[in-house]
């Protein structure tokens, strides 16, 4: 099984960037995970909700078109299911036993995720009911997924 973070738009700044390939390296010792990064559209000025709505559903095709039916899609939203690491690593331990395809985590641009990503998501997920901007949540996931992984492999990882 491979985990794959799907997201919108580049990490644009250097310490994201960083943080996100130095996880990314991390985890490779545990499994098959990578990022896969879709546009962001440009936002226009002054756009109106429906304008906003459109984009957001354009990045959300673009996510979709990542995902196979057999996939099982977690989606990163603000009213989400919230879990300790503990639980969220038993969570994605059991995950093979149920899914016959990959795990694929969904992060949103700027305007968050289309309607359509979050119907088709398996399950939703929320790491807080702040908002943080995507390239962080980006590297936030990657943690706890490492964090999940060195749980799962029993050894120690700083609380």
């Amino acid at each position: 099984m491979r985990v794959t973070v799907l997201a919108v738009g580049q990490l644009k700044e250097k310490p994201y960037r960083e943080m996100a390939q130095e996880y990314l390296k991390r985890l490779s010792r545990y499994g098959k995970y990578q990022v896969i990064e879709v546009p962001d559209l440009p936002e226009p000025a002054s756009a109106s909700p429906a304008a906003l709505q459109q984009l957001k559903q354009r990045e959300g095709e673009q996510l979709l078109r990542h995902v196979r039916p057999n996939d099982y899609l977690i989606a990163l939203t603000i009213p989400g299911r919230q879990m300790p690491s503990p639980v969220l690593a038993q969570h994605l331990e059991a995950l093979p036993l149920r899914v016959t395809g990959d795990v694929l985590f969904a992060i949103g641009g700027s305007q968050g995720l289309s309607d359509q990503v979050i119907a088709r998501a398996d399950e939703q997920l929320s790491m807080s009911q702040m908002t943080f901007p995507h390239q962080l949540a980006r590297v936030m996931l990657l943690e706890q997924l490492y964090r999940s992984a060195k749980i799962t492999a029993g050894e120690r990882y700083h609380k």
